[in-house]
């Protein structure tokens, strides 16, 4: 028989191999589900790992969706880290891309080039407006966080939803619910002629340095950890718990509502009731299977984009339905929470003085 026996510390070994390891697992029960689905688990493994790699084109559609998953997941970083449970980031992604098409549709013909960075700063602006009801529900009646952030996706999937059927509706646009095309002047600029993939990806890739200089080079970041890991120590260093929350929160709901800048006025061009499409939910997963760390959130990114075009070309390929995307998602999380116990325990034979695992 195999039994949990408690380490004496935690492994650092598996800190970084458990991810790993659950990767490998959910591969194997990819594979079965296939194989009970009556398809070739060949041809499904390719759909998801091999053909959003094989050529320039789809590497550069990897980076469009591994962008916004990469800036939300950078920002919930911080709020993990600082033991602050933002749920709601899919909410402050809709907002940020509310307040973002709110602007590119005041653009017109002569409207200058000026008008992108006022469309990246009002998805930031908006992002933090709606983390900010969080934070002050939280720092003024002590109101979970977890409930209320989550709770607030809905209310901006309503509000979307109203523009979008309502006021900002296209008069021209069949009566379709989603505003018109925005101009051409508001969209994103692309690195490339003949790509999708936009400055949003350098903008990413910035946070990420960004990222890492604030949280391991810098007293803030130190603060900001402490402040929300233990704030009894942080009120005796002299640091603020209720600065760690609002810090939090605002870089969180900040990078989320870029995100959503750069995907409406980038690849979408438009607001339509489909903007929400998960990066919010999914982007926890990216944060906890990179462990947290700027760097490692730029491989669990792209990971988690093979996942998304892997389930688009699996229901054109293969037949299969594209929630195949989620139950894939979810048995990642699943099981890293379950490899995660290699963390902290070690496997440990009943029957023999030996360690199966080490």
């Amino acid at each position: 028989m195999l039994k949990l026996e408690a380490r004496p510390q935690a492994s650092k070994f598996w800190s970084y191999g458990s991810p790993l390891l659950a990767l490998l697992i959910t591969v194997i029960i990819g594979v079965i589900l296939f194989v009970a689905l009556g398809k070739d688990p060949v041809k499904g493994l390719q759909v998801f790992f091999w053909e959003p790699i094989r050529s320039p084109y789809a590497l550069g559609e990897l980076m469009v969706k591994a962008t916004p998953l990469l800036l939300i997941a950078l920002g919930l970083a911080v709020c993990f880290r600082t033991n602050v449970w933002n749920i709601g980031a899919e909410g402050q992604y809709v907002i940020g891309a509310v307040a973002a098409g709110g602007v590119a549709l005041l653009a017109d013909k002569s409207t200058g080039s000026w008008i992108v960075i006022a469309i990246m700063g009002a998805g930031v602006l908006g992002g933090m407006a709606w983390a900010a009801i969080t934070a002050f529900l939280r720092d003024r009646f002590n109101a979970n966080e977890i409930l209320v952030s989550l709770m607030l996706v809905y209310v901006a999937i309503y509000v979307l939803s109203y523009l979008v059927f309502g006021p900002w509706k296209d008069p021209a646009g069949y009566n379709f619910p989603q505003t018109k095309t925005f101009e051409a002047v508001t969209q994103i600029p692309r690195l490339m002629h003949g790509s999708r993939v936009s400055i949003g990806l350098l903008i990413a890739l910035g946070g990420v340095a960004a990222l890492w200089v604030f949280l391991f080079r810098t007293r803030a970041g130190f603060a900001q950890q402490v402040g929300g890991l233990a704030p009894a120590a942080a009120r005796y260093a002299g640091f603020s718990s209720r600065q760690a929350l609002w810090t939090a929160l605002l870089i969180s709901g900040g990078a989320a509502g870029l995100a959503g800048a750069l995907e409406v006025a980038g690849p979408v061009g438009q607001l339509t009731p489909y903007i929400p499409v998960g990066y919010g939910f999914a982007a926890i997963i990216v944060a906890f299977v990179g462990r947290l760390h700027p760097v490692g959130i730029v491989f669990s990114s792209i990971l988690m984009s093979m996942f998304y075009i892997g389930g688009e070309l699996a229901q054109s390929r293969l037949g299969l339905p594209k929630s195949l995307t989620d139950v894939f998602q979810g048995l990642l999380l699943f099981t890293l929470l379950g490899c995660d116990t290699l963390i902290a325990y070690r496997i440990k034979s009943t029957w023999s003085n030996k360690e199966g695992v080490k």
